[in-house]
């Protein structure tokens, strides 16, 4: 990636509302078919066509159930439920295109890290380098009770328990099978040389992983880690592992000491500060002009849900608007839920007052990002504003309805960033994940990377 073009991806969910409440009942919204493989084959070839790095495919491990105590508003809603497993889709999508990335949300809090690192190898190979994985640590009570826990795990324990889970899949990834293990010896028939695979012997807090990985190297033995930490805990995490960071804020101005903060950490633990990539979120509404992309987003605004949005905000935080006054300014509590959405609305701004009302609007299109109305000169002005106040590598960028958010993107910003040099006209000569970050032959984790001191 040169230091000049804007990195995309596209922002979605396995599931009919995402990101934005209430959106899903637009006429021109297709999200309702995310459970047929046609719609997903149809949005890759789409991205593809627009020269997007990768989709990065969200998922959440239960429901949203604080709204009114209840799951009923967001099941009512859409919200999120009914929602599948983000990596079912993955396989058709990638024989539909070449060059298009996948970052694939898994949580390290409930997985078996020993199958998990079967399943993320089986992906690079069949996509041949084109897998990252979105490590989270989850937030919701509820799935730690259908998961077979009493409680949640606390807060910084998750990122304890997640350390352990990547360093066993490092240690399966890069340290069981040698280079040269696989020979492919038709004539003496051997396919691999037993001597040149070796078991990991992991004996640790949490699990004891004895044995040899069960797949091959594969492209990039480890697939790139994206986090998405904001929190002490999940930014110490972020600066050790993340390879690419997911995050979200209001404004530059406040995303920019995160992304210092980031890079300050990554230093500190002896890798290369800019070798960590950092995405933010961003909704974009646009047409041929300013004024048609606002009747746009007028429109959209109608199809918003007030219910559907604070069910939302409900289960991502652990507080219940519904018991507030509507108008009433919000305090910060301090739960063992997604803290990072507690500091965006009541400590990241320090010049807006949260209310519910203005909860819910704000969520309302683009969750918890910011939302850029306007036409092309507009929007790219924008882009090139956030990038290079806030020191951001790119954005992950999230529907009002799909897939007509990422075909007016195509249509109407791509021409614009390319005309300005931000936005490549055809794709490079990359063909893994880790090389459109770094560059054309650095398929593997760079050496300053944890994973790399298991190499043989």
């Amino acid at each position: 990636m040169t230091s000049s073009r804007i990195a995309f991806n596209a922002f979605d969910m396995t599931c009919i509302m995402h990101q934005s409440p209430g959106l899903w009942t637009h006429p021109e919204d297709r999200s309702t078919d995310y459970k047929k493989l046609g719609y997903w084959t149809d949005l890759a070839r789409l991205l593809e066509r627009g020269k997007f790095d990768g989709l990065f495919i969200a998922d959440v491990l239960g429901v949203y159930d604080t709204y009114q105590h209840s799951p009923a508003a967001s099941i009512r809603r859409a919200m999120q439920i009914p929602v599948h497993d983000p990596l079912m889709q993955v396989s058709a999508m990638a024989a539909v295109t070449e060059k298009l990335g996948f970052g694939i949300t898994v949580s390290a809090t409930y997985e078996q890290p020993y199958a998990l690192a079967r399943r993320f190898s089986s992906l690079d190979h069949l996509t041949e380098g084109r897998i990252a994985w979105n490590i989270v640590t989850s937030y919701l009570d509820g799935a730690a009770r259908n998961l077979g826990h009493s409680q949640q795990v606390s807060h910084d324990e998750r990122y304890v328990l997640a350390d352990e889970v990547v360093d066993i899949c490092y240690k399966l990834w890069e340290g069981s099978w040698d280079e040269d293990a696989v020979v492919e010896d038709r004539a003496n028939k051997i396919y691999a040389d037993p001597d040149k695979v070796r078991g990991i012997a992991h004996k640790g807090k949490y699990f004891s992983v004895p044995g040899v990985h069960l797949s091959e190297p594969s492209p990039q033995r480890t697939p790139v880690i994206w986090q998405a930490g904001t929190s002490p805990a999940g930014r110490a995490f972020a600066a050790r592992h993340a390879e690419a960071v997911f995050t979200v804020a209001p404004t530059s101005r406040i995303l920019r000491k995160y992304v210092d903060d980031i890079r300050a950490i990554a230093a500190d633990n002896g890798r290369d500060p800019r070798s960590v990539k950092i995405f933010t979120e961003i909704t974009i509404v646009t047409a041929e002009s300013d004024e048609a992309a606002q009747a746009k987003y007028e429109d959209y605004l109608t199809y918003t849900d007030y219910e559907g949005a604070l069910a939302f905000y409900a289960g991502i935080t652990g507080i219940d608007l519904s018991q507030l006054d509507p108008d009433q300014p919000l305090q910060y509590v301090d739960t063992d839920s997604a803290r990072f959405a507690l500091e965006i609305f009541s400590r990241a701004d320090p010049d807006r007052v949260w209310t519910p009302h203005e909860v819910a609007k704000f969520v309302g299109i683009g969750a918890m990002g910011p939302v850029l109305v306007g036409g092309p000169a507009t929007v790219a002005d924008e882009l090139e504003r956030w990038v290079e106040e806030a020191d951001i590598d790119g954005f992950n960028l999230a529907y009002a309805i799909t897939p007509g958010t990422f075909e007016d993107f195509i249509t109407f910003i791509v021409p614009e960033l390319q005309a300005r040099g931000r936005y490549w006209h055809d794709y490079d000569a990359s063909t893994t994940v880790r090389e459109r970050l770094y560059g054309v032959g650095h398929t593997r984790v760079r050496d300053d990377h944890p994973a790399a001191r298991y190499r043989r």
